[in-house]
């Protein structure tokens, strides 16, 4: 059960449904939408400099258990929250809250599998919902302000769906490059 529920936040899965949801967000303000690639970009950094501080220098905090951001929690607290607050911005039902809500919880729920398959520790999981929770929010804050409400949401959730149903299942191969390359990345910055 807990890889079925891991699966929804894996990046070759979360990548193109914040590439779907860059796109909807697009046709109605273009800015809005680099943000949201800046936004979400920026997570994406982070983990990844974890990442390679820990495969390639070995840096990590002990006391804590803490090696990594959880990029699977990461990702799937951002888009996720994203698509559902976008969902319902788009409906004009006035129940934004709720698809924040929605993305949040299943974003936390993402962790948890995390955590119960053994691929991070509590720490881990918890930075990586921060984060991407918090990039999520920093975006919402961006549409509330500039007061863009996506249009065609019919059609945009049609995609969303055949774009998460195409990809999930599949495994993006971040991991596998950085153990490879980040040991030469620490040696080269080092020295």
């Amino acid at each position: 059960m807990w890889t079925i529920i891991s699966n929804l936040g894996d990046a070759a899965l979360t990548l193109p449904l914040a590439l779907a949801c860059g796109l909807w967000v697009g046709i109605s303000n273009w800015r809005v939408a680099a943000r949201w690639i800046a936004i979400l970009g920026s997570g994406m950094l982070l983990v990844g400099a974890t990442k390679i501080l820990y495969a390639g220098c070995g840096v990590e905090l002990r006391p804590i258990n803490f090696r990594v951001i959880s990029g699977h929690t990461m990702m799937s607290s951002c888009v996720w929250t994203v698509a559902f607050m976008l969902l319902c911005q788009a409906r004009r039902s006035g129940h934004v809250g709720l698809g924040l809500f929605a993305g949040l919880l299943l974003g936390a729920a993402i962790g948890t599998a995390r955590v119960f398959e053994n691929a991070h520790s509590v720490s881990e999981v918890i930075a990586g919902w921060a984060l991407g929770s918090g990039l999520a929010l920093c975006f919402a804050r961006v549409c509330a302000k500039a007061m863009m409400t996506p249009r065609r949401p019919l059609a945009a959730g049609m995609v969303l769906l055949m774009v998460s149903t195409v990809a999930y299942g599949h495994h993006a191969p971040f991991q596998s490059a950085i153990e490879r390359y980040s040991p030469w990345l620490c040696n080269r910055a080092l020295g």
